[in-house]
């Protein structure tokens, strides 16, 4: 690829960086998505791909009440009011427009229903049928209909004329150059670099990553090396229910539905209807860093409504005791005290541990998604939003309300788009 002057240059074609290129496609503006893998799948291709939105006509069609205000008050709740105010208002109220927007395109979404996730008041989770985050990319990758260069790892970026030079490393070692007028860094976080995990998530310094390899902190770097300002750099989103040994994501929903873990001891150690996030930690700290998911057969009917769960089963995670004593052989304890768990036997257990999943800090970025800078300006061409910027889970593990991941990268997406069609008119 020889240099080339194109109108945005968007990092990453993930659900961010889809969502704001089919927004683009609206407009006429041309725009290039650089992705560092042979095939985009990112952080949404190992999600749920449930997008929490509000105020939608999915929910009005299911007679669900709900509203940005609403939503917005959630997130401040679980966030204990630490949440960037800005950002939570600007995303709730772009969320339905968001969707609106890919439902133009394609992507056919539904109402989950069911149950609630936990912190949410109002039954706002979209999925598509497949429900799986890989079946969401492969939507989100036919609504934009992008041009998408790969295997092209942004390793430079900074201001050239009135735009922007990036630089990115190829497969073979050479490395390649291009200039935008405007650019969106809808990359990655910084999880899967374990430095700075250390430095900034020190209580999941030794915790396994579910994440994608790519989240190595490439945004932060790029940006810094331009004077951007970070924030929220110790907000992440954990999960207490990573299947072991079999290595998958076990749903939450069987804890919200009654479900209880059970440490090495027997005993129930936390809350579970706090939140999937800090149950990662709450994991962690029990002997052996393991816990067991224990439930019964209303909860395995509703596990097994979803394709991890079920991938899971048929790799031998799901155990089963006819009785409290069985349960405890299966566990390896004395005894098992269920903490008040109305739940008959047959029993359910599935092994897990608490694993890091995507952090939720990153460049600060304004309302509008726009990279602000260090000395309290703003970069007018340069945007950031979904994993490369901060989102709205404040900045520690227990602040993240389920969805949060997937709302700061489709509104996100959609509101830097926005912006970039007022700044290039």
């Amino acid at each position: 690829m020889s240099p080339l002057d194109i109108d945005v240059a968007i990092v990453g074609a993930g659900a961010c960086g889809l969502t704001a290129a089919t927004a683009l496609r609206e407009t006429g503006i041309g725009c290039l998505l650089l992705e560092r893998d042979a095939t985009p799948s990112g952080s949404t291709a190992l999600s749920s791909g449930f997008i929490p939105a509000a105020g939608t006509r999915w929910q009005h069609d299911a007679g669900v009440h709900d509203s940005p205000e609403a939503f917005a008050a959630d997130i401040q709740a679980k966030a204990k009011g630490r949440a960037a105010a800005h950002l939570v208002k600007a995303y709730t109220e772009a969320s339905a427009p968001a969707l609106d927007l890919l439902a133009r395109h394609g992507v056919e979404f539904e109402l989950l229903d069911g149950f609630l996730y936990p912190g949410h008041h109002a039954r706002r989770m979209h999925a598509l049928r497949e429900r799986t985050g890989a079946a969401l990319m492969a939507a989100l990758e036919r609504a934009a209909q992008a041009d998408v260069l790969t295997e092209a790892r942004v390793v430079g970026l900074q201001p050239e004329g009135q735009g922007w030079r990036l630089t990115a490393a190829r497969p073979n070692g050479a490395t390649e150059s291009l200039t935008a007028r405007a650019v969106l860094l809808a990359c990655n976080g910084f999880g899967g670099n374990p430095a700075m995990v250390r430095e900034f998530l020190p209580e999941m310094r030794d915790a396994l990553f579910a994440g994608h390899t790519g989240n190595d902190g490439t945004a932060i770097h790029l940006g810094r090396g331009l004077g951007a300002a970070t924030a929220d750099l110790g907000g992440y989103q954990g999960h207490g229910s990573w299947v072991v040994p079999q290595g998958a994501l076990m749903t939450w929903a069987v804890m919200m539905q009654g479900g209880v873990q059970l440490n090495a001891q027997g005993r129930r150690f936390h809350d579970e209807t706090a939140g999937y996030s800090e149950a990662a930690v709450h994991v962690l700290a029990q002997p052996g860093g393991v816990a067991w998911n224990v439930f019964a057969e209303p909860q395995l009917a509703l596990a097994r409504g979803f394709p991890d769960f079920r991938d899971a089963e048929a790799a031998g995670a799901l155990r089963v005791a006819p009785d409290l004593d069985a349960l405890a052989r299966l566990i390896g304890c004395a005894d098992v005290d269920l903490g008040g768990a109305d739940l008959a036997p047959p029993y359910y257990a599935v092994k897990v541990t608490g694993a890091l999943f995507h952090t939720q800090g990153g460049l600060d970025i304004d309302d509008h998604c726009r990279v602000r800078r260090a000395d309290g300006g703003v970069f007018p061409t340069l945007l950031a939003a979904g994993g490369a910027a901060r989102g709205v889970s404040g900045d520690a593990v227990w602040g993240y309300l389920s969805g949060n991941g997937m709302l700061s990268a489709v509104a996100g997406g959609f509101i830097a788009a926005r912006t970039l069609e007022e700044t290039l008119r």
